[in-house]
């Protein structure tokens, strides 16, 4: 059969993409590896709306819960299915179908919304592995008020490292920034930070070991430049142990876009490039929201609003087409 709509991702894009898409009747095929999102592994999200605070398992919970309670007889699930590739068939009479090839089958429909998400850049580092979720997160916004009054270091020089460490700032005892090379984030970012007598922000600095017991309780990094000014509370060029009860690792993330190369346009991170009006791509039958997306933020709330968005706009388009 030809579905009106394939919904590839299972996280809180999908999700909400899926719940409009059964509303308005749109027959589709949801395609999921699982439903964890990123967020599943934090213990306690407080910003997500309307709820004061839930766990990261719990809301991927609720989010299947409520994909499927309008679904029946509209919206078929394939589960456990990882999608390896989208590709556009020829026109006919009506719009061009798409075929998407998961690796346990294929599937073909009029409409594709990418709700893939991406996954975090992993520290790799001795016992990283090993604290994750002891001390060692990848979400600020997410775990950050667990860590109130506590010594945390964050790792990464970019924005994303710096709005986290603005963020931690207030409610944490103290918070380092290191950072690999040069400060990559914007000046006006850096400057709030670095006036906040509680911030220390220390450049060239190379994260080798993470350490600690039952949880984190230290870190140690190779400082190898005791000679930029730029750096406050330089160290000299030789392993320091800081302790730390906190992680926060914010070096980048991969957008989960490989099966779409070659068929629409992405960014140089690989993020699908979207009209942040509708979240069309650069093919026609082809939408994409979430953290895939090159979208300016990345959080669970907006990455529903660019679903919710987007389906409207699949609506139109496929209605279009009769």
């Amino acid at each position: 059969m030809i579905y009106d709509l394939a919904i590839i991702g299972g996280g809180p894009a999908g999700a909400a993409a899926a719940v409009y898409a059964a509303r308005k009747r749109l027959k589709s095929v949801f395609i999921t590896k699982d439903w964890l999102g990123q967020s599943n592994v934090s213990e306690k999200i407080e910003n997500w709306v309307g709820t004061v605070a839930i766990s990261g398992l719990d809301l991927s919970k609720s989010l299947e819960q409520h994909a499927k309670a309008y679904a029946d007889g509209i919206i078929d699930f394939k589960e456990s299915e990882g999608c390896t590739a989208v590709t556009k068939n020829s026109g006919g009479k009506i719009t061009s179908t798409f075929t998407i090839k998961t690796d346990k089958g294929s599937y073909e429909s009029r409409a594709v919304i990418v709700t893939s998400g991406s996954r975090r850049r992993q520290l790799e580092v001795p016992c990283a592995k090993e604290y994750e979720h002891k001390g060692l997160t990848y979400c600020a916004t997410c775990d950050g008020p667990i860590y109130a009054d506590q010594d945390v270091v964050v790792i990464g020089g970019g924005n994303a490292g710096f709005e986290s460490a603005a963020q931690l700032l207030a409610y944490c005892k103290s918070v380092t920034v290191l950072v690999r090379s040069d400060i990559k984030a914007d000046p006006g970012t850096v400057a709030a930070v670095m006036k906040d007598p509680k911030a220390k922000v220390i450049t060239n600095a190379i994260p080798k070991q993470v350490k600690g017991s039952q949880f984190v309780t230290s870190l140690v990094y190779t400082a190898i430049d005791a000679n930029n000014s730029q750096v406050k509370g330089a160290q000299t060029s030789k392993e320091v142990e800081i302790p730390v009860t906190g992680i926060f690792v914010e070096i980048g993330s991969l957008p989960n876009t490989d099966f779409l190369k070659g068929l629409v346009e992405l960014d140089k991170f690989n993020h699908v490039k979207v009209d942040a009006r509708n979240q069309r791509a650069s093919v026609d039958g082809i939408w994409a929201a979430g953290d895939c997306t090159d979208g300016l933020y990345h959080q669970n709330n907006i990455a529903v609003g660019d679903a919710v968005k987007a389906i409207e706009d699949i609506y139109s388009y496929l209605h279009a087409q009769k």
